[in-house]
């Protein structure tokens, strides 16, 4: 525990001309009287104050304390960094229906993230609405689209190689919420008369574990 501070003599600093003032201090508490040689051109900018304070308990060593002033503006708890997201786009019955290895692909990565107790980082998005934001794929895609996003890049890029017939591109935004944004839609998949692949056909709504929490697609 910390001793009882007696006094401290600090200098400080004001547009590179130093000047001493004292602070007194008691019962461990911030200083109570600063005296210092007036000035009313003080920029917060330039203040920057350095002391040297030494406790009245032997159990407890000197020490220094360095202090710089702040824009007021770094401390907001609003001053928050957009994130980046990135995505594969391509046609609804592309991605959900017809894609071969799509759905064992996301299924896998999932159990993996579930071993590793990691958070899922990648959603499936349907008719997403960050699409506004990209005139050029949005004239190349048959509607509606699904959208696989997620917050690593290295693997989007990844998927975009082993899917092969789908658009790609990245964008910020400032909570989940705004990136998987959607727009309400239907989907409907014809079934085919004869299936000859060597798997059974995707069940229907196999995605929805993959969406983001709280949004279900009504089956049809």
């Amino acid at each position: 525990m910390l001793g009882v501070l007696s006094s401290a003599s600090l200098t400080l600093v004001l547009g590179g001309s130093p000047a001493s003032f004292t602070a007194h201090c008691g019962n461990g508490s911030a200083a109570k009287a600063l005296a210092f040689p007036g000035s009313s051109g003080i920029n917060r900018r330039q203040l920057l104050i350095k002391s040297s304070v030494t406790s009245t308990s032997r159990t407890t060593p000197a020490f220094r304390i360095a202090v710089a002033a702040m824009d007021s503006d770094q401390l907001s708890p609003d001053n928050k960094q957009a994130k980046k997201y990135y995505f594969v786009v391509a046609n609804a019955k592309f991605m959900l229906d017809e894609e071969e290895h799509f759905k064992e692909l996301l299924f896998e990565r999932l159990r993996n993230y579930g071993e590793r107790n990691k958070e899922q980082d990648f959603w499936l998005v349907i008719e997403p609405k960050f699409l506004e934001k990209f005139p050029d794929i949005t004239k190349r895609l048959r509607r509606p689209a699904v959208a696989l996003v997620s917050t690593n890049g290295s693997w989007i890029t990844f998927m975009k190689l082993r899917l092969d017939r789908v658009l790609s591109d990245s964008y910020e935004a400032d909570s989940p919420e705004e990136a998987l944004a959607s727009n309400p839609t239907t989907l409907e998949f014809e079934k085919p008369e004869n299936w000859v692949a060597p798997y059974p056909k995707y069940e229907f709504g196999w995605w929805e574990p993959f969406l983001p929490t709280g949004l279900k697609e009504a089956k049809v």
